[in-house]
């Protein structure tokens, strides 16, 4: 298959192009998809390489369009015109490959879009392509996204990237009302929904108003996966993203939710020398002791590296557990029940990565078996340590 992008630059196009390459170059192997050429166009392309591609073309992906123009009669002349050319040059190589249209939700002209001169030249760039479709007998597929999430211009035409932008570079920002709501596509999911329609797996619809109703005869095509939030949980999520290196905790961001997409997109606006962070490291002669990770309901994740020879814990705990995980050197891991008086020990190694737990009222330690070689420790436990109720009291194994 030979697939045409068109704005292939934008925001859309870049993503969609990066990842059909995965799948052309076999980096993808989840998708029952063969493409053989990519043809990539945009502003910077030729009339004559847009007539190449249309003859060649099994399927078009038109996402060229303009969406911020100095003029509101740009708006036709961008989304309408060029389409119009695009079509008439398949037509002209009598090509009836699918196609799919990138149009907006604005084009519904409802509600708030009553008046959008864009809607109105997405309105009309869809009449077109259904027109084409009748005439050819070429596959139409036309899709109305409402906001797009996903690393673009900030200060342009989305307020996520804008936010995004200013959190991660400590610039200012006004919201203006915290309760408007956004209704957002990710950029991930719109790639997965181009990948569904190439796999003849589109999902059609209906609107009502703006809303999106399923509807497998459905005139339009859509992706499902939207995410609603308004500007301020949109900006409380940022902030708490923003404050993770310095809390450790670790945001809540199930898998699916708009806030593992959002911590996703916000990581992409980081300056380079934000990309590493200092960890606070606890030292004594003995060694280190450093936090790495707060979760909010799965505890905390450690590092601890005890020098040669050393001998670290000597504790129990009444509910908290632990843990272990030696990932380098040589130790012994003893652990005693407090009220029993039963023991166990563990030799553990670097060489053979394995998980002991620290049973709550046995206490326990453990010891750098090694003369010359630090031992390096994971410790994950079942809650985030707390001065003002540690649950650890000292008790020798």
């Amino acid at each position: 298959m030979n697939i045409l992008v068109t704005g292939a630059k934008g925001m859309v196009g870049t993503a969609l192009v990066n990842n059909l390459k995965n799948i052309r170059d076999g980096k993808n192997r989840t998708r029952n998809i063969e493409i053989n050429e990519i043809y990539e166009y945009d502003l910077d392309s030729t009339e004559a390489e847009l007539d190449e591609y249309c003859a060649k073309a099994d399927f078009v992906f038109n996402l060229a369009g303009v969406n911020r123009p100095e003029n509101p009669e740009d708006f036709m002349k961008g989304n309408f015109g060029f389409a119009s050319q695009l079509l008439d040059t398949l037509k002209k190589h009598n090509n009836k490959a699918g196609i799919m249209l990138s149009s907006s939700v604005q084009a519904t002209l409802a509600g708030r879009f009553g008046n959008s001169e864009y809607g109105r030249s997405k309105k009309a760039g869809e009449e077109l392509f259904f027109e084409y479709g009748k005439e050819t007998g070429a596959p139409v597929y036309v899709y109305r996204f409402v906001n797009l999430m996903g690393h673009s211009r900030p200060k342009y035409n989305s307020a996520i990237s804008t936010f995004c932008w200013a959190v991660a570079n400590d610039e200012e920002f006004t919201v203006n009302d915290r309760s408007t709501e956004l209704e957002v596509l990710y950029i991930d999911d719109l790639v997965e929904g181009m990948f569904d329609l190439l796999e003849g797996k589109e999902q059609h619809c209906e609107f009502d108003g703006v809303e999106t109703v399923l509807d497998e005869n459905g005139r339009y095509c859509c992706v499902p996966v939207t995410h609603k939030a308004t500007l301020g949980e949109i900006v409380d999520l940022l902030e708490e993203f923003k404050s993770q290196p310095i809390s450790l905790m670790m945001p809540k961001c199930p898998d699916g939710s708009f806030a593992k997409k959002l911590f996703s997109l916000y990581l992409t606006y980081l300056p380079t020398d934000k990309f590493k962070y200092a960890m606070k490291m606890n030292c004594d002669d003995r060694g280190s002791f450093t936090e790495l990770v707060h979760t909010v309901d799965c505890g905390q994740v450690s590092i601890n590296i005890s020098k040669p020879g050393i001998t670290k814990g000597q504790h129990w705990h009444n509910s908290k557990w632990e843990q272990f995980i030696v990932v380098h050197g040589h130790g012994l891991i003893q652990e005693r029940n407090i009220n029993t008086g039963e023991t166990v020990e563990f030799e553990v190694s670097g060489d053979k990565i394995e998980a002991i737990y620290m049973i709550p009222g046995w206490t326990h330690n453990i010891i750098n078996l090694s003369e010359t070689e630090d031992l390096v420790t994971v410790m994950t436990c079942n809650e985030v340590f707390d001065p003002s109720h540690p649950d650890t009291f000292f008790e020798p194994v």
